[in-house]
């Protein structure tokens, strides 16, 4: 027997990985053609490349970036919605930063993600 899809625990495994700096894992799930779309990076970012530069850009600029999911549920059968608050020190300039906001990862039918939307609060 196959098991279902959970896209809540895949939103889960990615976020965990983003906390921990592991860009193989993130890296791992993105499809090649996935779409970032967020007004914290200015809009839309297309293709696995592009969003993983941007992410190891981010993360130069936010190392100590600690973030937590305050809700993770499903949407649909190949989408999930996190509702999630972090904080960060810049490591450029030393200013705090802290975020509130949600996002919603969609996936394919290969568990790879194929569109992020991400709403600050």
């Amino acid at each position: 027997m196959t098991e279902t899809f959970d896209p809540a625990k895949h939103l889960t495994i990615f976020h965990d990985a983003i906390n921990a700096l592991d860009y193989q894992t993130i890296e791992r799930y993105f499809a090649d053609d996935a779409i970032y779309v967020s007004g914290g990076v200015g809009g839309r970012i297309d293709g696995r490349d592009a969003i993983m530069i941007a992410f190891r850009k981010y993360f130069d600029a936010y190392p100590d970036q600690v973030a937590e999911d305050t809700l993770v549920e499903n949407v649909g059968p190949l989408a999930a919605r996190s509702v999630w608050k972090l904080n960060a020190i810049d490591s450029r300039t030393g200013q705090p930063m802290v975020r509130t906001g949600e996002e919603t990862l969609t996936f394919n039918a290969e568990g790879k993600i194929i569109r992020i939307d991400v709403t600050d609060y």
